[in-house]
């Protein structure tokens, strides 16, 4: 883990190499801006559901979780001469009934949109997992940070299918850290409080 300038929190970019270490989960807090780097994997709701029925059967993944990045998101078809269209995140709410199975097969970290149920806050704690938030609006961007991308689970599924994506300077935000930080109640402090003090 590298800090351009310092910590997150306005303090600087941190750029991270995936899979992200449960040392490094534990440095980072709410607020922090994250550069991500590395290999990660995009599930979506039918994915998700198919993983957790493998779970619940006893069955082999088609992929190992334990140490994973998975992104909500659905990669569009590439322009031709990049590897992929634009790879904007989903609503993570939607995931909600699969995140504490997953985070218990040590998921290290999900990526979505907007906040979680209390639900899974606890779960994410409790198998030290971080929630990582994506730029909305942003797609096109987030996809010309992706380098290389490949299916690995569910072709089937089409854009729901599991991809592997291989991205560099990734940028989202701590949206739950380990220390049970959370970056959606202090945006809430600061609406409810019109003129924070200096």
């Amino acid at each position: 883990m590298e800090a351009a300038k310092g910590r997150g929190n306005g303090r600087g970019e941190i750029r991270v190499k995936l899979p992200i270490s449960r040392e490094e989960r534990e440095s980072l807090r709410a607020g922090d801006l994250l550069l991500l780097s590395g290999r990660m994997v995009t599930a979506r709701d039918q994915a998700h559901r198919r993983l957790v029925e493998l779970l619940e059967r006893g069955e082999r993944l088609p992929f190992r979780l334990e140490g994973e990045t998975i992104y909500y998101a659905g990669p569009s078809p590439a322009p031709e001469g990049k590897p992929s269209g634009s790879v904007g995140p989903t609503t993570a709410s939607r995931m909600d009934p699969f995140t504490p199975r997953l985070a218990a097969e040590g998921v290290a970290a999900f990526i979505g949109k907007g906040p979680r149920s209390a639900a899974v806050r606890r779960a994410l704690r409790e198998h030290g997992s971080l929630y990582l938030v994506g730029v909305g609006g942003a797609a096109a961007l987030l996809g010309s940070r992706v380098r290389g991308i490949r299916a690995v689970a569910f072709p089937e599924l089409g854009p729901e299918a599991v991809y592997e994506l291989e991205v560099e300077d990734f940028p989202v935000i701590v949206g739950y850290d380990l220390a049970g930080g959370d970056v959606f109640s202090h945006l809430e402090r600061e609406r409810d409080d019109p003129d924070p003090p200096v």
